[in-house]
């Protein structure tokens, strides 16, 4: 009987990449007597390098491998068996894997998985412990394996592991070599593989599940033979992508391949029910008896399914999730304690990190003062806190320096860790304000314990996930709106910024999901609402240098910016005809030819702002502001439920930022201020209150209320201009009476004026108005009507409901209450000519009135005045058409 020799091999999946090469080289070197076996088919650019380097590299090809029996099969990057000879029922199985596992694993399999970016990982982390030395083909290997399963160390799933093994083998001892990797990684396509990608573009659709951005391309691929997973690649890389699959008809089959980036969806999962196989990130399928147009609807069948009824986990959060970002305000060892005080009590900080200035030969004097804010600094040296400093301040030291009474120490946090350990630095450190550093140890933001609490209570009830609010985003915007957005979070990306909309666009967004069925909002009649008459009206801040983004975006796509560099804002104006915006690049794809959407449906004008931060030096005073982060931007707004924030960037799409409850105060119907002296700092924000109360059918919060009542008087100290501003934009509300009425008894309109209070009859005037603005126009009999009715739409309507509202106050308030407000020219003239006529209805009103004394009446007033007056005396609703409509009408009409 013939002896066998015993053998281990060493094995990997078919359509090896350098993961599964240099997994194959990593276990051969950790389990010498084992023979690393290539698989039968890999990929081009690895087979290239195999080709370049198979001297100096282990691999057996199968059918070079001795006789024997396999005893032993290490399977690499996989957990799926490709069967070589001399394997049998008694083979043993050992996996090395980094991919979830998706099945169960025999109960006699060894299994070594753990969740790294790439399979390489796990094997260099085990060389790196053993001393084993490497020649620079091997370390290069390996080093090409940790890049391309993580995307040079961008994908999601890379670890902090990742990029210190791959660090280990760039170092000089082992000395991978950055060219060879460089030139493998993006190995040029063969003539047919660039002929089918071309084929894949052209015929490529971008489809939106569930939030997920997804990539459906199909090709007649009869005609080729190269390998299909490099195109997958280069489209995976082109185009911001959650999943991408390519459907490529062959002779008997359709081929399936496909390429996750997110965790939200499992390809291999799909794979497996084409009955194909792969992991999560990456998998193919051979469909038979399938057409392509019906592969396609199984795979996006299949996607939906699969989100739908296994919905991800959201990551831990991160520090740099909650931090106020930016060079955070520090202070210098030597500024004295009064001084310090001062700035505490400016910017309403508990805490101040203390620093060594960095050698820029400016004074302590000079930095404070500096407009950019923040001081430069070289070293922590300590944390000075508020309570320090009003101690120090009490016992008579303000004159003493901060090191004297700081809490000395070094402690920061990075800004990837977690926030539990930021909890945990916080309990042992004492510290309630910490620093963030990056990688390069450099400070960029600050978080605090608040921070932390708000997070904490904010977990227990947030709704929406990312997923959740791109979904919204999609279906809320109009398609070009929405690629706007997008196209807006890549430039910033690109710059290293990171950018928010903000406030009313955000509330409104969320709030039409939370209504109730039946309440949700009307975008063209709310005045604020962001998607008003068709455009895009949204705050969109940076963190970051928002003028330079604005020239950045001009540059790139045409258009013209203005700017104000004091207070860091730019206005990016889309339709100047001296130099429009290039639609194509900015809405359509990059190889398209033709734009993808209409560049008429842009808006004319976008405007950008830096995230700043805002101090008042006394109340009803305008503000000063200064350059801050995000956080402290928000914290600017007047109320909880306008402090939400999205960010655009690609790797945070859809992310909702709320520091300050704004979800939970939407959820209840809640106006409620940030902070005890918001009226104080700004009395306007009182009729504001009113303003969103009566539009979402909310209620001012208690305190807020209380506060709102305690600050009345001050709007006697608020300038005209900022009042009428606020009262007209009340008067553009859809039902502004019953704004005006809550205003009259909170006691705010007395405050402005005091003899300004809003009647009963007010209430059906303005009803009146607007069933005259709806139908007027439609009295195809009545040629006059419809002139009244033109001559009212051609006026502004806070000026018509201004009129009607003091038509119902005494004639002696008209000139006082004009002259407080400084009410617009036009305004007082319709006033007065209403009153005018009011003098003259008993006349207008006699049976034998000639047309020459109509019209010796009416010749002194306006169009819009006669209309105005028409709608105060019921014009259309079943007066004698034989006395006043009749010869307002001939009037308008005729004589």
């Amino acid at each position: 009987m013939t002896r066998y020799t015993e053998l281990e091999v060493i094995l990997s999946h078919e359509h090896a990449d350098f993961d599964a090469l240099a997994s194959l080289l990593g276990a051969a070197l950790l389990y010498p007597q084992a023979l690393p076996v290539l698989p039968r088919r890999i990929n081009s650019n690895v087979r290239a390098f195999v080709d370049e380097y198979q001297n100096e590299l282990p691999f057996y090809q199968p059918q070079d491998l001795p006789r024997g029996h396999v005893q032993r099969a290490i399977l690499v990057d996989t957990d799926g068996v490709n069967l070589v000879k001399g394997m049998d029922d008694e083979t043993t199985y050992f996996v090395i894997d980094h991919h979830t596992r998706t099945r169960p694993m025999p109960e006699d399999w060894q299994v070594w998985s753990e969740p790294v970016g790439a399979n390489t990982t796990l094997l260099v982390e085990k060389i790196a412990q053993q001393g084993e030395v490497l020649s620079p083909v091997q370390a290069t290997l390996l080093a090409l394996g940790i890049h391309e399963d993580t995307g040079s160390l961008t994908y999601a799933a890379t670890t902090d592991r990742d990029a210190r093994a791959l660090a280990w083998l760039l170092a000089p001892a082992q000395a991978a070599d950055l060219g060879v990797i460089a030139r493998y990684l993006n190995f040029p396509l063969s003539q047919d593989q660039r002929q089918l990608l071309e084929l894949l573009q052209e015929q490529s659709e971008f489809i939106t599940v569930a939030g997920n951005n997804v990539l459906v391309a199909q090709a007649d691929a009869r005609n080729f033979t190269d390998e299909f997973s490099a195109l997958a690649g280069r489209l995976r890389d082109r185009y911001e992508l959650d999943a991408l699959f390519l459907i490529l008809e062959k002779h008997e089959l359709v081929q399936v391949v496909a390429r996750s980036t997110t965790d939200a969806i499992d390809v291999g999962q799909i794979a497996r029910a084409l009955g194909g196989d792969g992991h999560a990130r990456a998998a193919a399928a051979p469909v038979r008896m399938h057409s392509r147009a019906e592969t396609r609807e199984r795979i996006l069948k299949l996607l939906d399914e699969q989100l739908q009824a296994h919905p991800v986990q959201p990551l831990p959060r991160r520090v740099f999730q909650i931090m106020s970002a930016g060079l955070p305000r520090t202070l210098p060892p030597d500024l004295a304690v009064e001084d310090a005080l001062a700035l505490m009590r400016r910017y309403g900080h508990e805490g101040f990190p203390v620093v060594q200035m960095a050698g820029n030969g400016q004074s302590t004097e000079q930095a404070l003062d500096a407009e950019t804010g923040p001081i430069l600094t070289h070293q922590l040296l300590g944390l000075i806190t508020r309570r320090d400093v009003d101690r120090a301040f009490d016992h008579g030291m303000g004159g003493r320096p901060l090191e004297r009474f700081m809490r000395a120490g070094q402690v920061t946090i990075d800004e990837d860790a977690t926030l539990d350990d930021l909890r945990s630095l916080m309990a042992h450190s004492g510290w309630g304000q910490v620093p963030v550093v990056n990688d390069r140890s450099e400070i960029v933001g600050i978080v605090t314990r608040t921070d932390l609490i708000r997070q904490g209570e904010q977990a227990l009830s947030l709704p929406f996930q990312p997923r959740e609010v791109a979904h919204r985003l999609e279906h809320f915007l109009l398609p070009e709106h929405y690629h706007l957005l997008r196209m807006l979070g890549r430039q910033a990306a690109s710059l290293d910024y990171t950018i928010y909309v903000v406030g009313g666009f955000v509330r409104d967004l969320l709030l039409s999901e939370l209504l109730t069925t039946g309440h949700a909002l009307d975008a063209g009649l709310l005045a604020d609402d962001a998607l008003a008459n068709g455009g895009l009206d949204v705050d969109i801040v940076l963190e970051g240098d928002a003028i330079a983004f604005a020239q950045h975006i001009q540059e790139h796509f045409g258009g013209r910016t203005l700017t104000h560099r004091r207070f860091g804002t730019a206005k990016w104006l889309l339709s100047d005809p001296d130099n429009p915006v290039d639609a194509q690049p900015l809405l359509g794809h990059d190889d398209a030819e033709e734009p993808l959407l209409q560049s008429a449906a842009l808006p004319p004008t976008l405007d950008f702002v830096t995230a700043r931060t805002e101090f008042y030096t006394a109340p009803t005073a305008l503000p000063t502001v200064e350059r801050g982060s995000i956080k402290l931007d928000l914290y600017r707004r007047d109320f909880t439920i306008n402090t939400l924030a999205i960010c655009l960037n690609p790797r945070r799409w859809g992310e909702l930022l709320d520091f300050y409850g704004g979800i939970h105060d939407l959820q209840r119907g809640a106006i409620r201020v940030l902070h005890s002296l918001s009226f104080v700092d700004d009395p306007t924000r009182m009729l504001r209150a009113v303003r969103y109360e009566q539009r979402f059918g909310f209620r001012i919060e208690s305190h807020t209320l209380d506060l709102l009542r305690d600050s009345l008087t001050l709007l006697r100290r608020v300038t005209p201009v900022r009042i009428v501003h606020e009262l007209e934009r009340t008067l553009l509300e859809e039902h502004p009476e019953d704004a005006l009425f809550r205003l009259d008894e909170l006691g705010m309109l007395a405050q402005i004026h005091e003899d300004l209070h809003v009647a009963e009859a007010v209430g059906e005037l303005f009803g009146q108005l607007r069933a005259a603005l709806r139908t007027w126009g439609n009295q195809a009999n009545s040629v006059g009507l419809q002139m009244l009715h033109t001559a009212l739409r051609q006026a502004p309507l806070e000026r018509l409901y201004w009129a009607l509202l003091m038509l119902t106050l005494p004639p002696t308030i008209d000139q006082p209450l004009a002259q407080r407000l400084r009410l617009r020219n036009e305004t007082q003239q319709l006033v007065a000519e209403l009153r005018m006529l009011q003098q003259e209805v008993s006349v207008l009103m006699q049976v034998d009135l000639l047309p020459s004394q109509v019209a010796a009446i009416l010749d002194r007033v306006a169009p819009v005045s006669i209309a105005l007056w028409g709608v105060v005396h019921g014009l259309g609703e079943g007066m004698d058409r034989e006395s006043l409509l009749t010869r307002l009408e001939h009037y308008i009409a005729e004589w």
